[in-house]
């Protein structure tokens, strides 16, 4: 039965057999009603259970309860709905750093019965334009301070743009009733659309419904972080990434603790919020878990109890020199888009450093061939992922079925499972270097590197070479940018010999700069290959 006016994301979902299994949904905690609208759950029944004095939202210059958020998402909700002519199913799109009426928008469109499209704020027109074509946006709720590159689209789908930020939103609201009946979605309503990062072609559409929202609150969090309503979360990762907007939105919010957003996450601003905001709970990437241990001593970060990294495989290393500096052991996960969120990672019970972990509760995960057979113990292999969540692409039959094989989603990683259970990163699947007959990892390459003291951080890929097949490549940020000679490369050549396997060696060493990441932390090695 139809059940949007505006079917386009329903239309579009893969059929049926090509989606993946679903297991664990006969989980207490799994099951969930016909209609289902997340943001019930998430934000009004707090207000319902009187809670909404609780502190919600901490930014450096402000302060939202959970009934300011409650009462701003239910005026936007009219405003979309009144005077924004939203139809349930519309995609809106927001556009903005993280802030508090970001979040506000998110809530708002989902109560209105849209879809929410949420995008990282470096995007270009370019970007935003297939973006919106490959969506059929309709709608786009815009920060003022990042509006020019949306002026800038040319999309015949784009038919409503509306700033916020001291803008036309808040002048729109202040009319309108802080009250709003929730549009009655199904739980298997598609709520939002997440686009993956690709390095060609068209981006891929990944679809997560009201109820996968819901049910990865109670996966991660409960299994690593046991979070708790006095707990404080921090992080870096942009809220138009899905595991910004679980550790920092969905998961702070469906425990009813708070957030603390930071617009620019500079590794200062993050230590600076954890000393004098008391945050408990940090998210970011492996490359800033690096240099925040190199500053943690000049603030007080005695309230930090939970540190978790993703995004980027968390090299032992950092690790290790973040575990000796604080005694606080990072919480390593692996997640992707098209799961939603993090599906392999540890708590302090069952922590092997360097692994990332095991599969955590409400999913299941093996290591398979080529063919799909399972492979045995410590042989690296393609990642297979089921459970409560899983790949729904929007419009793309050719990718879903690339993605999803009998009925599993495969990551495109390479990993290992040692005889414990336990997962282990060997590279993503196009980032294994074969060199003259060698598999060499570029993960490996890495983190032997960076053990070296002269190298701040380092990205290693693959290079053609007609005698060798491939050659190891090495780009390397060093400490002291004046060290960066002809000396220094063989010096490093020499020293890894030493250490490791010589075959592994980078062949071609670059100083740099800096490395090419994304605003999520991830290194473009894409970038670094041509």
């Amino acid at each position: 039965m139809i059940h949007f006016e505006d079917n386009f994301a329903h239309n579009n979902l893969p059929s049926q057999d090509l989606q993946p299994d679903y297991t664990f949904t006969d989980l207490i905690q799994f099951q969930h009603p016909e209609m289902l609208n997340c943001v019930d759950k998430l934000l009004d029944n707090h207000i319902r259970e009187g809670h909404g004095d609780n502190i919600c939202i901490r930014t450096f210059e402000e302060t939202w309860t959970y009934q300011d958020l409650f009462e701003k998402a239910n005026q936007i909700a009219h405003v979309l709905v009144e005077d924004l002519d939203l139809k349930s199913g519309n995609r809106v799109l927001i556009r903005s750093a993280n802030n508090p009426m970001m979040v506000a928008c998110w809530y708002a469109i989902l109560k209105a019965g849209g879809i929410v499209v949420a995008t990282m704020p470096l995007l270009r027109s370019k970007e935003l334009n297939t973006i919106i074509d490959c969506a059929e946006i309709s709608h786009c709720f815009c920060d003022a301070s990042l509006e020019e590159e949306v002026h800038l689209v040319k999309s015949t789908f784009l038919k409503k743009i509306c700033l916020f930020g001291n803008s036309q939103l808040e002048e729109l609201m202040q009319s309108k009733s802080k009250t709003f009946t929730n549009y009655n979605s199904k739980s298997n309503s598609v709520a939002l659309i997440g686009f993956t990062s690709g390095t060609t072609g068209l981006p891929k559409m990944t679809s997560h419904y009201h109820k996968d929202i819901l049910n990865i609150c109670e996966c991660f969090p409960q299994y690593s972080l046991q979070p708790t309503q006095n707990d404080v979360f921090t992080g870096s990762p942009p809220l138009g990434f899905t595991f910004g907007l679980g550790g920092l939105v969905l998961f702070p919010m469906y425990f009813g603790a708070s957030t603390f957003l930071i617009e620019k996450p500079s590794p200062d601003n993050l230590l600076k919020a954890i000393q004098d905001h008391k945050i408990t709970i940090c998210l970011t990437a492996p490359t800033a878990w690096r240099i925040i241990t190199a500053k943690e001593k000049e603030y007080d970060i005695s309230s930090l109890r939970k540190c978790v990294s993703a995004g980027e495989p968390l090299p032992l290393k950092v690790w290790q020199d973040w575990y000796n500096a604080t005694g606080l052991k990072i919480i390593d996960g692996i997640g992707s888009t098209e799961i939603l969120h993090i599906f392999i990672s540890s708590n302090d019970k069952n922590m092997k450093p360097g692994a990332t972990g095991l599969a955590i509760t409400g999913y299941e995960a093996k290591i398979i061939d080529h063919d799909g057979n399972e492979l045995p113990s410590n042989e690296p292999g393609r990642l297979a992922v089921r459970g409560i969540t899983g790949c729904k692409y929007l419009n793309r039959e050719e990718k879903q079925k690339e993605y999803v094989e009998n009925g599993w989603n495969i990551t495109g990683d390479i990993f290992r499972k040692d005889e414990e259970g336990y997962f282990w990163f060997v590279a993503r699947g196009d980032d294994m270097i074969i060199s003259s007959g060698y598999n060499i990892a570029a993960i490996e390459v890495e983190s032997v590197l960076l053990t070296h003291e002269d190298i701040l951080e380092c990205a290693v890929v693959g290079l053609p070479d007609e005698e060798r097949g491939m050659l190891v490549c090495a780009h390397i940020v060093l400490n002291d940018k004046h060290k960066a000679t002809d000396e220094m490369k063989n010096s490093i050549q020499n020293w890894f010999k030493e250490v490791a396997a010589p075959y592994k060696y980078p062949r071609m060493i670059y100083f740099t700069e800096e490395l090419p990441k994304t605003e999520t932390g991830k290194i473009q090695r894409y970038k670094l290959k041509k």
